[in-house]
């Protein structure tokens, strides 16, 4: 389901920040080798996880999804010099990819590969966030929540991903992964310890910002 049509997103795109070179190189590659490349963040919602990471300014971030390594990229302008990115990814040919691009960048020692199951490795990861972005396996967006919130400084933001689902929340016959994100959409929308906006950015982004312990 596209929430814009094709001119307006190709209009928004031509007057947005130009993509990285590295990261069009990314995008090519991600389109040409690997499976789903529509998980894939992408030039325009790539700009804004850009951005937002530039205005928060964090010391450590964590990445429940690593994909090909687009986001964290993304998400590491914005990063204090020593500050650290944790990404987490189950799949080790998507690691690698990531990690290739990674060694390019002048982030390279601030980006933390982890592989495996992320709720296992979370709570081994001995340090608080100031941003964190959600973008795994749907049914378990709660879980990630649940184990990152207390790990979050206030003042911190958690970003998730594909809250939308291709407009799949608004059905009344939802199946798994759909209703995981409505629930969490609903979730959050009533935590009074978050503010919150859904963007309908590309697949639509959750943003929350921690105002209370």
């Amino acid at each position: 389901m596209e929430f814009i049509n094709k001119e307006i997103l190709d209009y928004s795109a031509k007057n947005t920040e130009h993509e990285p070179d590295l990261l069009k190189k990314l995008n090519r590659e991600t389109w040409l080798k690997v499976m789903n490349p529509r998980m894939l963040s992408g030039h325009i919602q790539g700009r804004v996880l850009s951005m937002l990471s530039k205005m928060i300014k964090p010391r450590n971030i964590i990445e429940i999804g690593t994909y090909t390594g687009y986001s964290a990229l993304c998400l590491a302008e914005g990063i204090q010099p020593k500050g650290k990115l944790h990404t987490i990814d189950i799949n080790e040919e998507c690691v690698l990819i990531a990690n290739k691009y990674f060694q390019n960048t002048i982030f390279k020692n601030n980006i933390k590969q982890h592989i495996g199951n992320a709720l296992e490795i979370i709570p081994k990861i001995k340090c608080n966030f100031q941003l964190a972005f959600i973008d795994a396996d749907k049914e378990n967006y709660i879980n990630y929540f649940n184990m990152i919130f207390n790990k979050l400084d206030v003042g911190g933001y958690i970003i998730a991903d594909n809250v939308l689902w291709s407009g799949k929340v608004l059905k009344k016959q939802k199946d798994v992964e759909t209703q995981s994100l409505d629930d969490y959409n609903k979730m959050i929308i009533n935590n009074k310890k978050l503010k919150s906006v859904l963007m309908p950015i590309r697949d639509g982004l959750m943003v929350s910002e921690k105002i209370y312990e």
